[in-house]
């Protein structure tokens, strides 16, 4: 495995692969990523790098739990990815590669490099510019299809795999802020996530969409702290069946369910066009209300002086107003009065119709651009910055129908074209000044999110939000692990009623590329105590533990188990009704409540969960078979 990178994405990435899959990586990183690090919080990211460059080189001399060596890691430095470099690291033999560059530009053109260079390679690309990325996967897979054409990629799993870091970090955010916790897992357009539930007497628990795991029987069991799988009797059991859920008492379950919510919503508005009464100002109203009294109380009054029709009197003071009428010469002194009245009532009737044209241009114009934030609004989600991370994040929380309001410093922020379009209420100004964060209702929020690219400038929000509200949940990106951990523990420590969380960007989306490096889509982990649970979207064919089973023989208790079945993808059986006693499924969409009597084909696609070990062995005796081939 080959990783490409310039940031701490790079990392993160090969020692996944490498602690997690045990697979041998190479590491290509520019020299100034090793040696010049820019600094976040000072020092702290200072010995962050050096700290991370003592583990890189510590790595190839590290061995595996089971006592067998662990696989090694090569560091490479090199200014740019070329064809020469590419070769030095062994890309023309390498079953994938990963270009994890924060340049869309230089990923592409590496890409484009290796696919030359090695049509039989896997490619996981990250970009952040979705539609560009579709086209570059299609190029760059059909370049593999004629390479097997030809014979060189045959018995290969040449796939093009497109990623964005903010595309799978965004549903842990956001389920952190929802739910107060990270253990989400995204499919289908669906977040869900592992929810642990403690054992309550006579109590029947929902178990969910399933049963992941079953806690440790004890808190303070040492069963499992090497980490293994396997390891301790009394330790969680993941995957366990039917039997073993029902035998177990006193422990508590780890359990699947959708992430949902039902708290208050932003108005929807009404396609861009104001509702009439917010048009104007109520200054602006009562001035207009107030000549239009003056005029009724002076069409009343001529038609008093004169005698005429309520309609003529009025039509006769519309046009002193106006002063199109004729001067009232030789006519009584009552009617010269109520002229002279009317000529002053339109003097000042003019600057309250510029006032009330320019009052709904200014409305009409701000209606289409950014709104503010209502009056009363509470149990909203504040959303510091609006960069790429911030946006998919906003994305993903009012696809829940989570109300936010945005702060951003930035009038071109990427993000503020998105929030425009969604209709999201946005706050422009510096966070760290007084009364940005009172402008976006802080004090009744429901959480705070800090996703800018600055970790001060987070902390110090996060810091003056905790002022305002001391039980406000807060989420903070911070690039530094160091820093980020003494921050969660002095936060933690200091307000211990309210949930505080700190995220890595790239901690959150490493596995993603991990598993697309796998040649699978991995769609997330989910750590249960001190052991990991793999959720990953597999195809059925080639793989024997599967293909020709029903669900309910596919599930092997402790490695992995199958949870849902895709009817969507290409290719896949689409409502077909099958040989007698196999049920049949609906013609699209993720299927949770899967009959065990299903027969899995050779079409179909499940969302499965295993173990580590579970799922290397379920996908790694084709591989090795690939290999030996």
């Amino acid at each position: 495995m080959i990783v490409c990178g310039d940031d701490g994405l790079a990392h993160r990435l090969a020692a996944e692969l490498r602690g997690v899959y045990a697979e041998q990586v190479t590491l290509v990183v520019p020299p100034s990523v090793r040696r010049v690090r820019q600094p976040v919080v000072g020092r702290a990211r200072a010995a962050s790098a050096a700290l991370l460059d003592r583990v890189v080189n510590a790595a190839v001399n590290r061995t595996g739990a089971s006592g067998e060596p662990a696989a090694n890691e090569q560091v490479v430095e090199a200014p740019e990815i070329t064809e020469a470099v590419l070769t030095e690291v062994g890309a023309d033999r390498a079953a994938a590669l990963a270009l994890v560059f924060d340049d869309d530009e230089t990923n592409i053109r590496a890409a484009l490099t290796a696919r030359r260079l090695n049509p039989r390679i896997r490619l996981v690309l990250r970009l952040y510019n979705r539609r560009l990325g579709q086209h570059i996967a299609e190029l760059l897979d059909q370049t593999a299809a004629v390479a097997a054409g030809d014979g060189q990629g045959e018995g290969f799993d040449a796939s093009t795999t497109v990623l964005s870091d903010a595309d799978t970090a965004a549903p842990a955010l956001a389920a952190t802020a929802l739910a107060g916790t990270s253990k989400v897992v995204q499919t289908e357009g669906l977040v869900l996530r592992a929810v642990e539930r403690q054992p309550r007497p006579g109590e029947v628990a929902d178990p969910g969409l399933c049963t992941l795991a079953l806690l440790s029987a004890t808190s303070n069991d040492p069963a499992g702290a090497d980490g293994s799988e396997g390891s301790g009797e009394h330790g969680p059991h993941l995957l366990p069946d039917e039997a073993a859920v029902a035998s177990a008492t006193g422990r508590g379950t780890v359990v699947l369910e959708q992430v949902s919510y039902s708290g208050p919503s932003l108005p929807a508005g009404r396609g861009g066009v104001p509702p009439f009464a917010s048009l104007f100002s109520r200054r602006l109203r009562w001035s207009l209300a107030g000549l239009v009294g003056c005029v009724l109380a002076l069409a009343v009054g001529l038609m008093i002086v004169t005698g005429e029709h309520p309609l003529y009197a009025t039509y006769i003071t519309l046009l002193d107003l106006f002063g199109i009428n004729d001067p009232a010469l030789h006519q009584s002194t009552a009617r010269q009065v109520l002229q002279l009245l009317s000529g002053l009532v339109g003097l000042l009737l003019l600057p309250v119709l510029l006032a009330a044209v320019l009052e709904a241009l200014g409305t009409f114009r701000s209606a289409s651009a950014l709104r503010k934030p209502p009056r009363g609004l509470g149990g909203h989600v504040v959303l510091l910055g609006l960069g790429k991370i911030g946006t998919r994040v906003l994305t993903r929380l009012r696809e829940l129908n989570i109300p936010v309001v945005c702060v951003e410093s930035d009038p071109d922020a990427r993000g503020l074209a998105t929030a425009r379009r969604l209709r999201v209420p946005v706050v422009l100004g510096d966070v760290t000044q007084e009364g940005v964060l009172e402008a976006a209702k802080i004090h009744r929020a429901h959480a705070l999110l800090a996703l800018t690219s600055a970790d001060t400038t987070n902390l110090e929000a996060s810091l003056y939000a905790r002022s305002v509200r001391p039980d406000l949940r807060v989420v903070l990106r911070l690039y530094d692990d160091d820093f980020a951990t003494a921050v969660y523990r002095t936060l933690r420590a200091a307000h211990p009623n309210a949930p505080t969380r700190s995220r890595s960007v790239s901690h959150l989306a490493a596995p993603a590329f991990a598993g697309a490096m796998m040649g699978r889509q991995i769609l997330g982990a989910i750590p249960v105590e001190r052991r990991v649970l793999l959720f990953a979207e597999v195809d059925v064919a080639g793989h024997p533990q599967l293909e020709g089973r029903t669900a309910g023989e596919a599930f092997r208790a402790g490695a992995w188990r199958v949870l849902a079945l895709n009817t969507s993808p290409p290719g896949g059986r689409r409502g077909e009704a099958g040989p007698p006693g196999e049920e049949r499924v609906p013609a699209s969409g993720l299927v949770w409540d899967l009959p065990p009597t299903y027969v899995l084909g050779p079409g179909d696609r499940v969302v499965l969960a295993a173990t580590r070990r579970g799922l290397a062995e379920l996908l790694g005796r084709r591989r090795r078979e690939r290999a030996g081939a």
